[in-house]
């Protein structure tokens, strides 16, 4: 069987409503109730997913011990077009950090940071 890189991804948050309130701004979409089946006290929002389809599922976390920041990896999600995402996430909380920009032959991305200080990525063709 054959497998994308990613499985899953998680997103550290400290203030779970914040980050819910700016991840459904910005990607107009709600996100989901999802219990973590080792341990009751994670809250878990995870990303509307359609197994069936390319690209990973993933999820908003609070749990003790993890937390958010940059300098580390960044999840880019796949959008129709970077810049409507864009357009939403000052006025959702957060700050674009690189407008989009082309990747020549990949498409274009922007880079964006949270609520909660997590640098994302929004990528488009």
């Amino acid at each position: 069987m054959t497998h994308n890189a990613i499985g899953w991804f998680d997103i550290y948050v400290n203030d779970m409503d914040r980050a819910v309130t700016f991840y459904q701004a910005v990607f107009n979409k709600q996100l989901e109730d999802m219990g973590d089946p080792t341990d009751s006290s994670v809250i878990m929002k995870s990303f509307p997913t359609d197994m069936a389809s390319y690209g990973a599922g993933g999820a908003l976390v609070k749990r003790a011990g993890a937390s958010p920041g940059i300098g580390g990896t960044v999840i880019y999600f796949g959008v129709e077009d970077c810049a409507i995402e864009e357009s939403r996430v000052a006025e959702a909380g957060g700050k674009v950090i690189s407008p989009k920009m082309s990747i020549g032959q990949f498409g274009w991305v922007s880079l964006c940071m949270d609520t909660e200080g997590n640098m994302i990525g929004l990528s488009s063709t």
